[in-house]
């Protein structure tokens, strides 16, 4: 499957549109999943499958058969694609948020607010010391950094499974400690 998809990837680099038909075929399920995994919503995992084998189209030229497989380059550019479509929603939805909160007038006690999300932070500082060294870590890379789990495992140099169970151990370690139910 791979030899066959590396030699579609390199006619597609010279402009075969039947080999990108092929590879669409072959592949769009597979991109299609890893985007409605990451965005959930359908119309906007359809768009980034679109967006993906747009990419594919455009820079077929620059997969390299000897970095890695082309469903992992496809896949990456999956995966990528569909996090940048989160994070562009979020940074939106943050935008907005923003703006309708500078843009209203207060009828609170804004000092009273900031006292308590200091009293917060701290709690939840307080908290991540409780973790042990690997799961600060690994929740400050995932939350704080924004990084996912496979790129805390590539910095860590530390299996994905094994990134996931320390996040996760960690979230409950915190939840428990800041007494969320």
């Amino acid at each position: 499957m791979n030899r066959r998809l590396a030699a579609l990837l390199e006619r597609v680099a010279r402009g075969d549109q039947a080999a990108f038909a092929e590879f669409y075929e072959l592949t769009s399920r597979r991109v299609f999943g890893m985007a409605r995994r990451v965005l959930i919503d359908v119309e906007l995992s359809e768009d980034t499958t679109q967006e993906v084998f747009l990419q594919v189209w455009q820079n077929a030229s620059k997969f390299n058969p000897e970095a890695g497989s082309p469903l992992a380059w496809l896949m990456t550019i999956s995966h990528r694609r569909a996090v940048d479509k989160v994070r562009s929603s979020q940074s939106s939805t943050d935008r907005e948020a923003k703006y309708g909160a500078s843009s209203q007038d207060i009828d609170h006690d804004s000092v009273s607010d900031e006292v308590g999300s200091r009293l917060e932070a701290e709690a939840v500082v307080r908290c991540l010391e409780t973790l042990t060294d690997t799961q600060q870590e690994s929740v400050r890379l995932a939350y704080y950094g924004g990084l996912t789990y496979r790129e805390v495992a590539e910095k860590l140099n530390a299996a994905v499974p094994t990134i996931k169970s320390r996040i996760r151990d960690g979230l409950i370690r915190l939840k428990t400690c800041l007494g969320v139910s």
